[in-house]
């Protein structure tokens, strides 16, 4: 049971969605003081919807919010958002144009008695100290989203939501920008929730992670535990550009399969000699000249310090394999490959074998659309 004295955010049996359409059912999520969770998940499966419900931007239809112990959110009761103490950082800045970049981050707390020196404190952490005067069309897209999340900081908020932050920045802008922002967080002390479909930037950035597939939450842990402990197979091959191949339990903790006998360093409480499905990683298969077990490769990318390669078997299946760079092979070439996962992630038979994961390919090297209206 979690210390219910370090809890600030509270999502209970949370059921929410739009008009007679269901969208979340029966959510269930602590979030710590001080720490940074995210929601993650393919486009559609509630992460946007879930946000604004803590907000108050939208009703619930069964379940409770709570915030530091008070109840914001039931399905007879709703507090306004402005009353809530919670802070929000949108995908599009939000930014008032006509307004400099002092006063953008001054307007939430115009009467505050200590209004100036908050501004210069929250620019100096955000490290825009010296742009105060300047007005948003004269900044990077970077430094709007410093000068966006510096507003929503501004009131000391008990909690900050961050819906798809760094979406509209590019793929080296954002790897340096989700780091900066968990730096300025946890500075701060500030907790915190955020959406994204990014994996690499939920990883980046948070403490927790939530997956999240059609409005049902598969797994709430940690970034090191989502991958290699994942709950479900769902989990298991959405992170980390997984899939699995098919094979016989031969012992608790040794599994039969067409790459040959794998053996783990743990035993699963499953019946020997019954099918399995075995989650395997690109990194998981490595290349081994003498090695009995042959692949023919049939495509490969390029990605820098590596590249990946789709190896065929001779039975036909599939594999994705990373390899340094600096060894190049080009497609048609036999290579001789072994499997080196000594962490086994096992889960019972189901479906059809080789089931890759919902575009590895395009998860790997980036290429994700927005979304700008998940409903």
């Amino acid at each position: 049971m979690p210390d219910t004295h370090s809890i600030v955010l509270e999502l209970n049996q949370l059921a929410c969605g739009y008009g007679d359409h269901p969208v979340v059912s029966e959510l269930d999520i602590n979030l710590r003081i001080g720490d940074i969770g995210c929601l993650l998940g393919p486009s559609g499966c509630g992460k946007t919807t879930i946000l604004r419900a803590i907000a108050g931007f939208e009703p619930i239809t069964a379940g409770e919010i709570l915030l530091d112990g008070e109840r914001l959110s039931s399905p007879i009761k709703r507090t306004p958002p402005e009353q809530r103490r919670i802070g929000m950082v949108f995908q599009d800045y939000a930014l008032f144009p006509h307004l400099t970049v002092q006063d953008n981050v001054a307007f939430g707390i115009n009467r505050h008695p200590r209004r100036k020196r908050i501004v210069e404190e929250l620019l100096d952490l955000v490290k825009l100290s010296q742009l105060g005067k300047r007005y948003p069309h004269e900044l990077s897209g970077g430094q709007q989203q410093r000068v966006a999340l510096a507003r929503a900081l501004a009131p000391d908020p008990k909690l900050l939501l961050l819906d798809e932050p760094f979406s509209n920045l590019d793929g080296e802008l954002r790897r340096r920008l989700s780091g900066e922002v968990r730096e300025i967080l946890k500075q701060r002390g500030t907790s915190a929730l955020l959406v994204t479909h990014d994996q690499n930037e939920a990883f980046a950035v948070s403490d927790h992670v939530g997956v999240l597939r059609e409005g049902r939450l598969q797994q709430w842990d940690s970034p090191f535990n989502l991958y290699h402990e994942p709950a479900t197979p769902f989990v298991a091959s959405f992170i980390g550009q997984g899939y699995f191949i098919r094979g016989q339990l031969i012992s608790p903790d040794t599994v039969q399969t067409e790459l040959g006998v794998i053996q783990g360093n743990r035993a699963y409480k499953l019946q020997v000699g019954s099918a399995v499905d075995v989650l395997l990683r690109p990194d998981d298969i490595v290349l081994q000249e003498n090695s009995d077990l042959k692949a023919i490769i049939i495509g490969k990318t390029f990605l820098g310090a590596t590249t990946l390669y789709r190896l065929q078997l001779p039975t036909g299946s599939i594999l994705e394999a990373i390899f340094p760079s600096h060894d190049d092979h080009p497609p048609g070439q036999t290579v001789g490959i072994r499997i080196a996962a000594d962490h086994l992630v096992i889960f019972p038979a189901q479906g059809s074998v080789n089931v890759h994961a919902q575009l590895p390919l395009e998860q790997m090297l980036d290429i994700t659309s927005s979304e700008n209206a998940e409903r």
